[in-house]
């Protein structure tokens, strides 16, 4: 099974600085990285400025600032504030929960292949949320609620099913799989067993999609990131000594079991959380985190540059389904999907001519 390419030196190790905010809070900074994110942060805005001010009712940017500042006409404010911005906002953290809780299981697995995506919580998800929409006939709410249950539970059933003795990383992508084959035998069988309508219904929104997404979405979203996203990063330190093996991390000091069971349960809920608001959009939480790591080449977790990148994928997807066949609107799963596969027949090929040589 392919593993993390040793990235990491002594020498490596010792590089950026340390910067301490308080009794037992520190954070490093490595110079590299800081660009990395800085550029990342630069083309955000841009795309970010792209979505609120093109479309079928072109806005210039002063007339979006005006309205942002709640000084724009009535027009300029229902299309920036009610139709474009949530969706805005819903992509960004959803690209953000992805990159982080990808670089989270591709740390803790030490293996690029470790995400939620290849481990089974999207999958869950997807049968949480046709559970609710071919079988009980819920709508929206409800069909966000039962992708969350289903993300978790197939989070615990995995971890049960792996934790013999401990949870071993490649303990936990073998048990993913064979979780992962299961299920998408259960949801084919759903959509084979429903009304040709609501499979098409059901088929949108397990392709992962931002049409139609509102506060309503983005707020929850944002609620929980904003308790799971510290809670990742105070994890980090202790991340990036879990990437130097178990036995290091413990001679470091690290509680391996208690590290590695804690940032599970929050990289889960990012991934639920993601799902929840825009369904699985695929391969964001794979590929985000080692496009991350090949830009900053930095020691550490590197969650906030993968989170970053995680954002800008998915904006600069969004955008791309909006436009490619306008007026008809893909979904954003498809372009994500589309990119991914190739990326991951890449991956495969690079990490088996590595494991040749």
């Amino acid at each position: 099974m392919a593993s993390v390419p040793p990235l990491r030196t002594a020498d490596q190790a010792r590089t950026g600085r340390t910067v301490r905010a308080g009794r037992g809070i520190s954070l490093r900074i490595e110079g590299r990285s800081l660009l990395v994110c800085l550029g990342l942060l630069a083309a955000l805005a841009g795309v970010v400025t792209l979505s609120l001010t093109t479309g079928d009712y072109p806005i210039s940017v002063p007339d979006v600032v005006r309205t942002l500042l709640g000084q724009g006409s009535r027009a300029d404010g229902f299309i920036v504030l009610g139709l474009r911005l949530p969706r805005v906002v819903t992509g960004l953290l959803v690209g953000l929960a992805l990159g982080m809780a990808g670089a989270v299981f591709q740390l803790v697995t030490r293996n690029p292949l470790g995400s939620p995506d290849v481990i089974g919580f999207t999958s869950g998800a997807v049968t949480g949320a046709l559970v609710v929409l071919l079988v009980i006939g819920g709508g929206g709410s409800q069909t966000a609620f039962g992708a969350l249950i289903g993300g978790g539970v197939t989070a615990v059933a995995v971890y049960l099913l792996s934790s013999r003795g401990g949870v071993q990383g490649y303990r936990l992508i073998l048990v993913g799989i064979g979780v992962t084959a299961v299920l998408q035998a259960v949801n084919d069988y759903l959509l084979t067993r429903s009304r040709v309508e609501d499979a098409q219904q059901a088929q949108v929104w397990i392709t992962g999609s931002l049409n139609g997404r509102g506060w309503e979405q983005a707020t929850p979203l944002g609620l929980g990131l904003a308790v799971l996203v510290p809670l990742a990063l105070l994890s980090s330190r202790s991340l990036t000594m879990l990437d130097l093996g178990d036995d290091a991390s413990r001679a470091l000091g690290v509680d391996v079991g208690r590290t590695r069971s804690t940032v599970l349960v929050v990289a889960t809920a990012m991934t639920a959380l993601a799902a929840m608001a825009a369904g699985p959009i695929a391969f964001v939480a794979l590929a985000a985190p080692q496009v991350a790591r090949r830009m900053t080449r930095a020691v550490g977790a590197g969650l906030v540059a993968a989170g970053l990148t995680g954002a800008l994928m998915v904006l600069v997807s969004d955008f791309v389904a909006q436009r490619l066949f306008a007026p008809t609107q893909l979904p954003v799963g498809v372009v994500t999907g589309a990119v991914g596969g190739l990326y991951l027949a890449w991956l495969l090929a690079t990490q088996w001519r590595r494991g040749r040589g």
